[in-house]
């Protein structure tokens, strides 16, 4: 099933994809963005940028968007993964708020 994403959130994912190109996914994220993932809280583009490098070193894995609603000035993307991570399979929810053409904020909730 194929949905369609805001310009900055199919950016996000596709860029996810790709796991050579890490430095495309901190592209997506403002200067001063916010990421919240598995309890830990990363601030800033760099720092968004180690977090997605150290996640994929760790797993491999891919991630297949499969719905989406706006829901409190959020859009919530409900994503299925699979990988060698712990619990996988699973179906994440991601909670990406937007400035303009980028991400300001992201949180990962299982």
């Amino acid at each position: 099933m194929s949905i369609d994403l805001a310009k900055p959130i199919a950016d996000y994912f596709t860029a996810d994809a790709d796991k050579a190109d890490r430095e495309a996914v901190a592209r997506c994220f403002t200067e001063d963005a916010v990421v919240k993932d598995e309890g830990q809280v990363y601030i800033g583009r760099v720092t968004v940028k180690q977090w997605k490098e150290n996640s994929t070193t760790k797993y491999q894995y891919t991630s297949e968007p499969f719905a989406s609603e706006d829901k409190d000035g959020k859009t919530v993307i409900a994503s299925h993964l699979v990988g060698n991570f712990p619990g996988s399979p699973v179906d994440l929810r991601y909670f990406f708020e937007l400035d303009g053409d980028k991400i300001a904020s992201l949180e990962i909730i299982p």
